[in-house]
């Protein structure tokens, strides 16, 4: 079974409350949507500062959540100066705490992870594709760095596209790009 790929860089997700200390009154408008249904990258981007270092102009996706999190791959982290777990998102317990700088505020919290590589299902897509009791399937890689990457959850939604969503420093080490098609194996 093949499935395309989307490749995460580093973002925000905000609650209301931290969205008003960081941004005031200001308009969360929206700069493209992403291929999840009703999630996009907004216009607003925030500064994100660990002990070490600061990473300048991280994207603000949208719409606002019930939790705020700041997605990371393990690069930035060096850069930053954390050791964040991998986590699926809004698992946020013992994850590192950041600084997240607007320009109208500063929201300092446990909310940065490395997201766990998943792919996107909905309850027609899980039977569509024959998926039901399967959590978790390994993806086979071709090309010049083919390879398998293993414990690839399956994340599921009420709405969903089916997408395979790797952070950077995992399509980096395989040569991916956006939309590559890889297979999924069980």
């Amino acid at each position: 079974m093949r499935v395309s790929l989307g490749i995460s860089n580093h973002h925000v997700h905000l609650t209301n409350e931290d969205y008003k200390i960081l941004f005031k009154d200001t308009k969360m408008e929206v700069r493209n949507m992403l291929t999840q249904p009703n999630q996009f990258a907004s216009n607003l981007t925030v500064d994100i500062e660990g002990p070490k270092r600061k990473l300048e102009k991280i994207r603000v996706l949208g719409p606002n959540r019930d939790y705020t999190q700041v997605e990371v791959s393990k690069t930035d982290c060096y850069k930053l100066g954390i050791d964040p777990p991998v986590r699926d998102s809004g698992d946020l317990k013992g994850s590192s705490i950041v600084k997240i700088i607007g320009p109208y505020g500063i929201v300092e919290k446990e909310c940065a992870i490395i997201a766990s590589r998943h792919i996107h299902v909905d309850k027609n897509i899980i039977k569509e594709k024959g998926l039901e009791g399967i959590k978790e399937v390994s993806i086979r890689i071709e090309g010049e760095k083919s390879g398998i990457i293993e414990h690839v959850h399956l994340k599921e939604t009420e709405s969903a596209n089916f997408e395979l969503h790797l952070d950077t420093d995992d399509a980096n080490a395989f040569l991916l790009k956006q939309s590559d098609i890889v297979e999924i194996i069980f």
